[in-house]
């Protein structure tokens, strides 16, 4: 669904990211592990063609989308979840959740909103209240679910389980993994909680210092102890 070829991100003669690859099946979640400072949070913008300036190729359902604004990738069905959620802070929870419709500029037709409520409780209950009273973790809830309401094909997510309460974690994750079984939607999700990480994916890619070090599944993953521990420190 989403191939990325010799991927490289810069700021000025700053290079960031370096010569990734990666590729993400349709329907399917693929972990982007690594540390603080790792590339994770540049390779996701780089796709989405917000901020560094890029080299390489990124391919969406076999089209060359490299040069393509942010706003039409989003038309074409790419969701993206910030770090910083970018809640509007004096709308309600409703009002917020409405502002996803628009990104699937006919595309296909978005969720209904008391679906979507139906699917994040949590936000049900608060649905009136502006997004500005809500806590970090409502409002994490409110930036997934705000991306979900333009029936996305492909999420790429930064870090949504960081700094959250462990029970909070737990909910986001059963969302999210439940949401997009149903619907075969792709995820890309850059994170450091293995165990979010894992629940959510399939397959696992490591990046350190912006290059990918590992790449394969989770099962993969837990015969490399001396990777796990190099760049991980687990």
């Amino acid at each position: 669904m989403l191939s990325v070829e010799n991927l490289e991100a810069y700021y000025g003669t700053n290079y960031i990211v370096q010569q990734i690859s990666l590729h993400i099946p349709e329907g399917k979640g693929v972990a982007l592990l690594g540390r603080n400072g790792a590339g994770k949070t540049t390779t996701l913008k780089a796709i989405m063609g917000m901020g560094p300036k890029i080299k390489g190729a990124v391919n969406f359902k076999g089209r060359d989308i490299t040069n393509c604004k942010t706003y039409q990738k989003a038309r074409m069905g790419l969701g993206f979840v910030p770090e910083d959620r970018r809640i509007y802070q004096e709308l309600s929870v409703t009002d917020n959740l409405a502002v996803g419709r628009y990104a699937t500029a006919g595309r296909t037709e978005p969720f209904a909103m008391e679906y979507v409520l139906e699917t994040f409780p949590l936000l049900m209950k608060l649905r009136n209240r502006k997004g500005g009273q809500l806590s970090g973790g409502e409002q994490q809830m409110l930036t997934v679910a705000r991306t979900f309401m333009g029936r996305p094909e492909l999420v790429l997510m930064d870090e949504p389980a960081e700094g959250l309460a462990p029970l909070i974690v737990k909910e986001l994750a059963m969302v999210i993994r439940g949401f997009c079984q149903k619907w075969n939607m792709a995820i890309l999700l850059a994170e450091q909680n293995l165990w979010f990480s894992r629940y959510c994916t399939e397959y696992v890619y490591l990046i350190d210092g912006g290059k990918i070090v590992f790449k394969g599944s989770w099962d993969d993953f837990d015969d490399q102890e001396d990777i796990k521990r190099k760049y991980l420190s687990v």
